[in-house]
C-alpha cells in the first residue's frame, strides 16, 4: 500500500503541473487576443478620426472658397465652378499627401523590420509575415483621404446648387456648413472620448472664422479693383 501511494503521488503532481501549464497558456492566449483586439480598435478609431478630419477640411475649404467668390460675384455659376474646382484640387492634394506620408511610414517600418531580422539572425518568419500584413497601405490611405475630403466638400456645393437668390444662397452655405461642422465635432468627440460640446464649439468657431476671413478679404480685394 505504501508503495502504491508512492507511485500515485508523482502522477498527481504531474497532473497538477500539466493543468497549471495549460491554464497559463490559456491566460497568455487571452491576454494576447485582448491586446490584438485593443490594437485593432485603436487602428479603426484612428482611421475614423482621420476620415472625420478629412471631411471637415473639405467642408471648410470649399465653403470658404464659395463664400470668397460670393463676396465679389452674385453669379451662381461662378460660385459653383469655384467650389467644384476646390473639391477636385483639394481631393487630389489630400490623396497625394496621404500617399507620400503613408508610403514613407511604410518604408521606415520595413527598414526597421529588416534590422530586427538581422539581429535575430533568421528569427520567426511567421511573426514577420504577420507584421508585413499589418503595414499601412498607401493606396487605400490615399483613396480614403480623397473620399473623406470629397464628402465634406460636396455639402456646400449641393446646398448652393438649388438656391438662385444671392443672399439666400450665401446664408444656406453658412447654415449647411455650420450644421455639418457640429456633426463632425460630435463625431470627433465620440472617437476621441472628449467633451462633445467643447469639440463642437471649436469646430464651429474655426469654420466661421475661415469663412468670414475669406469673405472679408476677398470683398476687400474686389472693392479696390485689383
Amino acid at each position: 500500500m505504501a508503495a502504491l501511494r508512492t507511485c500515485d503521488q508523482p502522477s498527481l503532481s504531474n497532473l497538477e503541473m500539466s493543468i497549471h501549464v495549460t491554464n497559463n497558456v490559456e491566460k497568455n492566449d487571452q491576454i494576447r487576443g485582448t491586446a490584438e483586439d485593443e490594437l485593432d480598435f485603436s487602428q479603426r478609431a484612428q482611421w475614423l478620426r482621420a476620415a472625420v478630419l478629412g471631411a471637415n477640411d473639405g467642408l471648410v475649404s470649399v465653403a470658404s472658397l464659395m463664400m470668397g467668390v460670393g463676396a465679389v460675384k452674385d453669379d451662381i455659376k461662378a460660385m459653383l465652378l469655384a467650389g467644384f474646382a476646390g473639391l477636385v484640387a483639394g481631393a487630389c492634394s489630400m490623396a497625394i499627401g496621404e500617399f507620400v506620408s503613408v508610403y514613407t511610414q511604410r518604408d521606415i517600418e520595413l527598414a526597421q523590420m529588416k534590422r530586427e531580422r538581422r539581429v535575430r539572425e533568421g528569427g520567426d518568419n511567421e511573426e514577420e509575415t504577420y507584421q508585413r500584413e499589418r503595414l499601412p497601405n498607401p493606396g487605400q490611405a490615399a483613396m480614403a483621404s480623397a473620399l473623406a475630403f470629397s464628402v465634406g466638400a460636396v455639402m456646400p456645393l449641393l446646398a448652393a446648387a438649388f438656391i438662385r437668390q444671392y443672399k439666400a444662397r450665401l446664408a444656406v452655405v453658412v447654415g449647411v456648413a455650420s450644421l455639418a461642422l457640429a456633426v463632425f465635432g460630435a463625431a470627433g468627440a465620440v472617437l476621441g472620448r472628449t467633451p462633445a460640446v467643447r469639440s463642437i464649439v471649436r469646430m464651429l468657431i474655426g469654420g466661421w472664422m475661415a469663412m468670414a476671413i475669406t469673405f472679408g478679404l476677398t470683398k476687400l480685394m474686389g472693392s479696390t479693383g485689383l
